[in-house]
């Protein structure tokens, strides 16, 4: 019989749920895992009737534990596994989540139990992080001899104070959900038995919003980080070139005129 996927991919009014399925280890990432989500990655993008993703994992333990371990110990030796540094380039699964760097529309991680290594790194590369009471983060690479190169290290230290960043990154020490909140690293932290539903009202807000226009907005944030704010004014985005052209950006102000809810077309 052959294996079932690794990867659930559902798509229904505008969104994708997307949950990695390997709940008996802890929805760790092996290369078969990051194939099926390049796939998931590539149709979310290329479907403009998706205007909104949420990735979680499977069961109440874990979102991901990150890279399943025990399949490199097996690849190193059989003498297959090659060194291997930051980023995925060459590998299964390229370019995965964390080197969508050019990926506008939002994604939202959806938050569970363990969110160890690789784990963690998927959640860093989301928009918003919902984390249930009893979520666990950590990048423990340095414990295994190896390093956050799924972005944690650049990520972390970018999202979070320098100190605290660097504190967690030498030493592989977990963070609470309450305190990855305090750090700004989540956006909201709730009961399990209310986690599903405060999933749900940000993706009925974002819904809420002209898609066009929640992709320009986080297109013109990615781009303009680390410029000074005369260029961030002066730059060209490729998103708000199309919403600031589209129906929709005259739809929203019709709608307000005439007392209704507006009716996007995300075009």
């Amino acid at each position: 019989m052959p294996d079932q996927p690794r990867v659930r991919y559902e798509k229904s009014a505008h969104v994708a749920r997307v949950t990695i399925d390997r709940p008996e280890v802890h929805n760790a990432l092996d290369l078969r895992t990051h194939e099926e989500l390049a796939a998931v990655w590539d149709d979310f993008e290329s479907d403009d009737d998706l205007w909104v993703a949420v990735l979680s994992g499977a069961g109440s333990r874990a979102f991901s534990v990150g890279q399943d371990l025990k399949e490199l110990a097996a690849l190193q030796r059989a003498g297959s596994a090659t060194p291997a540094t930051f980023g995925s380039r060459g590998r299964p699964g390229w370019p995965r989540l964390t080197e969508r760097f050019h990926l506008t529309k939002p994604v939202i991680a959806a938050v569970r139990g363990y969110a160890i290594g690789g784990g963690f790194e998927l959640a860093l590369a989301c928009d918003i992080v919902v984390a249930s009471e009893d979520a666990t983060f950590a990048l423990p690479e340095v414990r295994l001899g190896l390093i956050a190169g799924a972005g944690g290290v650049f990520r972390l230290s970018r999202q979070a104070p320098w100190k605290a960043a660097m504190g967690h990154l030498l030493t592989g020490r977990p963070l609470s959900a309450r305190r990855a909140y305090e750090l700004g690293l989540v956006n909201d932290v709730v009961a399990a038995d209310e986690w599903a539903g405060c999933v749900e009202g940000w993706v009925a807000d974002i819904l809420r919003c002209a898609p066009l226009a929640v992709r320009a907005t986080k297109e013109a944030a990615m781009m303009s980080a680390a410029m000074p704010l005369d260029q961030a004014f002066g730059t060209r985005y490729p998103c708000e070139q199309r919403r600031m052209h589209s129906a929709d950006a005259r739809e929203g102000p019709r709608a307000f005129a005439e007392k209704r809810a507006p009716r996007w077309q995300g075009r």
